[in-house]
């Protein structure tokens, strides 16, 4: 397996892998009621082909397995960035949707690298590639000098936070996203050599 940058054309197959990670019903939320989860996936494939959205294949790391298949993905960028960089989402969920997302509270800040979206193909699973996309990521805050990597997980999801914890992050603080109740975990470089 290797971790690569994502190419533009992977695009319709990591907005797949975002929404998984999102979960069906948060889509749904995003799209309002009029619309179904086509649509939204419209919308992320063309975020994902931007360069300026926060899910733009530019801050996509993807897995491929040892045959070059797409395993996963993980969409990470600054969290100082992020309110510019949600701003495309923001427009098109209205323009499509007629959806006013600009009161949506910041999950991330300045200070560490968010990761986003992380999500592994379901015939992929339990064969490391979740830990290599965190390790890859890892590795990208340090690069971008940034002290830490961050993430919200939900609470009713103790697997992830499990996998999360074996690889360094930590609790943090209760947050929510989406109407879930998440917590806020961090992997701190300043600590790691």
């Amino acid at each position: 397996m290797k971790i690569v940058n994502a190419q533009r054309n992977w695009a319709s197959w990591i907005a797949s892998r975002i929404m998984e990670a999102m979960s069906e019903e948060c889509c749904l939320n995003l799209t309002g009621p009029r619309q179904g989860l086509a649509s939204f996936h419209h919308l992320m494939t063309d975020l994902v082909e931007r360069t300026d959205s926060q899910y733009s294949y530019l801050n996509t790391l993807v897995a491929l397995s040892d045959s070059d298949e797409l395993a996963g993905i993980c969409v990470s960028y600054d969290g100082a960035s992020l309110l510019r960089l949600r701003k495309p989402f923001i427009e098109e969920a209205f323009r499509r949707f007629g959806m006013d997302h600009s009161n949506m509270p910041p999950e991330t800040a300045e200070g560490e690298l968010y990761l986003d979206s992380l999500c592994v193909d379901a015939n992929f699973r339990h064969r490391g590639v979740a830990t290599a996309l965190l390790k890859a990521s890892i590795d990208k805050a340090r690069r971008l000098k940034l002290p830490k990597v961050g993430l919200l997980v939900d609470k009713g999801n103790p697997k992830a936070e499990r996998l999360y914890r074996e690889v360094g992050f930590e609790y943090v603080n209760d947050a929510e996203w989406g109407g879930h109740p998440m917590r806020h975990l961090q992997y701190d470089l300043t600590h790691s050599i």
